[in-house]
């Protein structure tokens, strides 16, 4: 018998206002699978990881994480959202940070824990920032307050993490590191990443979830020119971008458009 889905969504629907935004989905994502989530713009792909949070209920359908409702089973989630805001004038330090994903609903007033700081610490050895843990957070690099973020998802010792967008304003170098660390947590966890950039991510997962009202699986391998098109809706300009084709100039790989 399979071991049970990390993630299972059955004859899901969901709409807003009673404009349709997901139909019919059906979904089943394994342990351990490293899986981006692609699609147009309101396509639905954002509806999709709050209905996986909990943070919405659908229409019709189920949907179940570690063979719970969403709510349940939010503490074994890390959630880095697309946006997330720190104001640069607060004095908190990239430990503080990574310590405020140790927080949880119902938890009593209080210091944090020996635990705490040790699960801290630890989420910080893993994206490279142990030296920097001590600095303020805005004097961060783009790419180093992204590992920041990624070691708060990281506090709460998830077995799924979910990112929206994590390289949306990432330069190509950055988004190619974020990528690698991923994947080097990918050994241990289930990784879900929300991503317009086709392309570029598909070296690195191992199944593409695509999202335009309906979700269609593939498994990196079967995602040609045809299916980026079926996706996105008609024809796109594709640009390889990553560093070590830049010698070779543009070629086909991401979509833009």
């Amino acid at each position: 018998m399979d071991p049970q889905p990390v993630v299972e969504i059955r004859d899901l629907t969901f709409s807003y206002d009673g404009s349709p935004v997901l139909e019919d989905v059906n979904l089943a994502i394994a342990a351990r699978d490293f899986v981006s989530i692609v699609g147009p713009n309101g396509g639905g792909k954002t509806t999709l990881v709050k209905l996986i949070l909990g943070l919405l209920v659908p229409n019709r359908g189920t949907v179940r994480v570690f063979g719970r409702p969403p709510a349940q089973a939010r503490p074994r989630i890390g959630y880095l959202p697309q946006n997330v805001h720190v104001d640069p004038r607060f004095p908190v330090s990239v430990r503080d940070v990574v310590l405020m994903g140790r927080l949880a609903p119902g938890r009593g007033v209080g210091p944090f824990r020996r635990a705490d700081h040790l699960a801290a610490d630890r989420a910080l050895a893993e994206v490279d920032l142990t030296d920097l843990r001590n600095r303020p957070f805005f004097t961060l690099s783009g790419g180093q307050r992204q590992r920041a973020l990624i070691a708060r998802a990281l506090a709460p010792e998830p077995d799924l993490l979910l990112m929206d967008e994590p390289a949306s304003h990432l330069d190509v170098a950055m988004e190619e590191g974020l990528y690698e660390l991923l994947r080097r947590l990918n050994a241990r966890l289930t990784v879900l990443v929300v991503s317009h950039d086709l392309g570029f991510v598909s070296q690195f997962v191992q199944h593409v979830v695509c999202v335009r009202r309906r979700v269609v699986v593939h498994p990196t391998s079967e995602v040609t020119g045809e299916v980026i098109r079926e996706i996105y809706g008609g024809d796109v300009r594709l640009v390889r971008h990553d560093h070590r084709c830049a010698e070779a100039g543009h070629q086909e790989g991401s979509p833009h458009g």
